[in-house]
């Protein structure tokens, strides 16, 4: 039988940071820097351990992101649509890593970012809140690999650095241009990105 696991994304205005919860005990703190790179970091509560950063861009539409020192990158599929894809060491059963692809569904309260493995399978599932200011979310995992650690870190990483991502294109000019010109397609190589802006941190917190 099939099992999966749900971790609960909380926010604390306060601190400026998240919470990663399962359900109640919290697992991985996530500190935000809007000047600063990388703008997410994730902690391990008990450790202090990185588990993982996202850097965002202010023209490019994909993202930067790194997992227990692996880079990697969040490439956009399409200019106008969220569709992304990632290159997944956790879901490989060799050295060579696989294709995964994020989609998404929005509706009135929730927006949703699906993460589907290389067969299409949907195996994550990111639902985040329009209306709440504190309670941002749930991640729920499905499939075999449910449980595994090195998964859950991966879709915790991946899957933020996506949310905010979205959210810095929905609210920013440079990101709209930025689409205009991007050359959006399958990746080919671990780290590959449009060629605009690469390596650039983001320079202010357009809204």
């Amino acid at each position: 039988m099939e099992q999966n696991t749900t971790l609960q994304v909380e926010f604390t205005w306060r601190k400026w940071n998240a919470y990663i919860s399962n359900p109640s005990d919290p697992i991985y703190i996530v500190n935000y820097q809007c000047i600063k790179s990388p703008h997410l970091t994730i902690k391990s509560v008990n450790s202090d351990e990185t588990i993982g950063t996202g850097t965002l861009h202010p023209i490019s539409i994909n993202a930067k992101f790194q997992v227990h020192g692996r880079n990697g990158t969040l490439k956009a599929l399409k200019r106008w649509k969220t569709s992304y894809t990632h290159l997944s060491y956790a879901y490989s059963d060799s050295s060579d890593p696989v294709t995964m692809t994020w989609t998404s569904e929005s509706g009135f309260k929730t927006w949703d970012f699906i993460c589907l493995d290389d067969q299409q399978m949907p195996v994550a599932k990111f639902s985040a809140n329009w209306w709440t200011l504190k309670k941002v979310g749930k991640i729920e995992f499905l499939g075999p690999k449910a449980t595994s650690t090195a998964v859950r870190e991966e879709i915790v990483v991946t899957g933020l650095t996506l949310l905010y991502c979205m959210l810095l294109r929905m609210n920013s000019l440079l990101s709209f241009f930025g689409a205009i010109i991007a050359r959006p397609g399958p990746i080919k190589d671990d780290g590959q990105e449009d060629s605009v802006e690469q390596g650039v941190a983001i320079k202010d917190c357009s809204r």
